[in-house]
């Protein structure tokens, strides 16, 4: 997929949003993923956004129990028992309560593939695109999905696991937030001053065009709001 309006430097992004895909075959017109193992597969999104394309296969994603059941991936009998160890560590880290667990967001279907990539040059359609920003920037992207009509007035905000906000994203229909759970930061490098929008992958392109109107009505509106700080509060105002 590929626009010819350059979102992330519209928005200042430090990276690209990035386009992921549940597929049932492998995509042409990028590689296997051959890095090597990681601990969670959102570590796929780091590099993504820093520019790679790749697919990868289920056993890229064992390493993450939790991260595996989100995304649908069946784990060998070997390690069927590390999902439960795990949620049970976290309930007695007191990160999580034993009920959580059973209201994580999944992918229905089972993919055979994942495919990541920069969303303006996937060659894949995406069933969802995340982007990271500070709140600003994804204020701005939820005022465009909301001009998309793709967005509900308060939207759904994930805590943990951060993972989770692309099947909450894809089974909606509507945009999402993540807030990045500690795992996904530890994986991502995302930084405290950042968080994730998910938009539904076939509704990603009208959110892009939405954009560059959102963006100069808030230029328009930032001058009145300045005009009027001066105006009632007077040059000292801070």
């Amino acid at each position: 997929m590929s626009s010819t309006f350059d979102l992330q430097g519209a928005l200042n992004l430090d990276g690209a949003p990035v386009a992921i895909g549940f597929l049932p075959e492998p995509p042409e017109g990028i590689p296997p993923w051959t890095g090597g193992p990681v601990a969670a597969g959102c570590a796929f999104w780091r590099l993504a956004r820093q520019g790679q394309g790749f697919y990868t296969v289920p056993s890229d994603h064992h390493h993450c129990p939790v991260g595996a059941h989100v995304h649908g991936i069946a784990v060998p009998d070997e390690r069927a028992s590390e999902l439960a160890e795990t949620l049970e560590a976290m309930a007695e880290a007191g990160y999580m309560a034993p009920d959580e667990a059973s209201s994580i967001p999944t992918v229905w279907e089972a993919p055979a593939f994942i495919a990541y990539a920069p969303a303006s040059d996937a060659p894949f359609p995406p069933d969802v695109v995340v982007v990271a920003g500070t709140p600003a920037q994804v204020m701005l992207l939820h005022e465009a999905a909301l001009r998309a009509g793709v967005a509900p007035m308060t939207v759904p905000a994930m805590g943990r696991p951060g993972c989770a906000v692309l099947p909450l994203a894809m089974q909606t229909g509507e945009a999402a937030i993540s807030l990045g759970c500690a795992g996904n930061r530890t994986s991502t490098g995302l930084v405290d001053e950042e968080l994730y929008s998910a938009i539904p992958g076939q509704s990603w392109p009208a959110v892009v065009d939405a954009l560059p109107s959102i963006l100069a009505a808030n230029k328009t509106m930032d001058g009145l709001y300045r005009r009027r700080v001066l105006l009632v509060e007077g040059s000292t105002s801070t």
